[in-house]
């Protein structure tokens, strides 16, 4: 992780829309909390080549062998993108007046081939970096003195028998090639059918200071045998993504981090979640994501307080050193609380040694139901990655749930 330079107090927030933000009312920790490096990775890549196997885009009537559907091609054309161009590499274009931020600017259209084994393997920026626990203050709201570290375990391969729900994010920034974690979730409005993945929100834009990430992919089960990187070295596209490539065909996140959030994380950390749906890059003999890993996880808005909680688990593919992200690791424990301001909700926290690239992946608990249910995910961590925080899910998670939900229920 790289260090962190402390965040001026302030009282009130500025949105980067330049008014002032409903939600930033919040004291900003004095503080370098950040987005984990815990959680997403980086490193050099060649994120400036030309992908691998670049198809030509579809002008509408089916003449392309990448099908863009209309309403992306119509909000492209609304920012006056060029969807050929596009696909040809004008996406690699980060300035700051063609980055798409609003809420409403999503697009990711589909760029056969991009995600190909070696460029997933050699992924490893994150977007964010670590938290010095001295920065941490213990007189805002509740919070729980710090957890001791818990050994990140080897997750059991294969994982898709282990853990079906998990896999791993890959996307592109200002940087390169990053990557981050998340989860298979239910759809309430496709049961047993879901398309749908819970993540963390700055694995999909980068907030207050910049906008959406592009080429925003999930693998499930990535390198289902737990290889090396030497193992992983010209390692067919089905040996480490078994389950296909999935593309983020919409993502939501909340707009306390679209407005508040940034690489030192800051009052946006409580609201660090995102839901995204996917669509395969290639055919998937028409099953939908839940049905063709087998598993979907329930997400539960309403769990347990800490004292109820007797331990969760978080997944992840871990980046930074000691780990190098090509495999999954878990840690479990006891949570406890972790307050950034006296406004906002306060957050889990729990001993655990992943680093960078674990950020997203889902934290798992017994519900309000009695049942496993994912309550959390991977959000911030410290520079020493000694522990890991994530945001309660309330209301605003389920409302971004909901309506990514809604967006697709007649699809």
């Amino acid at each position: 992780m790289r260090p962190i330079r402390p965040l001026k107090t302030a009282s009130r927030g500025r949105s980067a829309r330049g008014r002032t933000s409903p939600v930033a009312a919040a004291v900003a920790i004095g503080a370098a909390l950040v987005l984990t490096a815990t959680a997403c990775g980086p490193s050099e890549d060649n994120a400036g080549d030309e992908p691998s196997a670049s198809q030509p885009a579809d002008d509408g009537n089916g003449n392309g062998k990448v099908k863009i559907p209309q309403d992306i091609q119509d909000r492209l054309k609304e920012h006056g993108i060029d969807l050929d161009k596009w696909k040809d590499g004008a996406w690699k274009n980060w300035d700051k007046d063609d980055w798409l931020r609003e809420a409403g600017d999503y697009v990711n259209p589909i760029i056969e081939g991009l995600w190909d084994s070696d460029r997933m393997r050699d992924a490893d920026k994150n977007p964010d970096r670590g938290v010095d626990d001295n920065d941490i203050s213990g007189d805002q709201g509740v919070t729980d003195p710090t957890p001791e570290p818990v050994e990140a375990a080897a997750l059991k391969t294969p994982y898709d028998a282990s853990a079906p729900a998990s896999g791993k994010l890959f996307f592109d920034g200002p940087e390169g090639s990053m990557v981050c974690s998340a989860t298979v979730v239910e759809d309430p409005a496709h049961p047993g059918k879901s398309n749908m993945v819970w993540t963390a929100g700055h694995c999909v834009h980068a907030g207050a200071k910049g906008g959406w990430y592009r080429n925003i992919a999930f693998v499930p089960s990535y390198n289902n045998s737990g290889k090396s990187a030497d193992e992983l070295q010209n390692a067919p596209k089905e040996e480490v993504a078994p389950h296909g490539v999935w593309w983020g065909d919409w993502a939501q996140t909340s707009d306390q981090w679209i407005e508040q959030g940034g690489p030192t994380g800051g009052t946006g950390a409580p609201y660090d979640f995102a839901a995204i749906h996917v669509t395969p890059e290639k055919g998937s003999e028409g099953k939908s994501l839940e049905e063709q890993v087998g598993s979907a996880l329930p997400v539960d808005f309403n769990a347990p307080a800490v004292p109820q909680i007797a331990d969760m688990t978080a997944t992840g593919y871990p980046a930074a050193p000691p780990f190098d992200g090509q495999k999954a690791f878990q840690c479990a424990d006891k949570p406890g609380r972790l307050s950034i301001s006296k406004p906002d909700p306060t957050m889990y926290r729990i001993g655990c040694t992943m680093t960078g690239g674990s950020s997203g992946g889902g934290w798992v608990a017994e519900g309000s139901d009695g049942k496993p249910a994912l309550v959390s995910n991977t959000s911030i961590g410290p520079v020493t990655a000694g522990w890991l925080a994530g945001p309660r899910l309330g209301k605003e998670a389920k409302g971004i749930y909901g309506a990514v939900s809604k967006k697709f229920a007649d699809k």
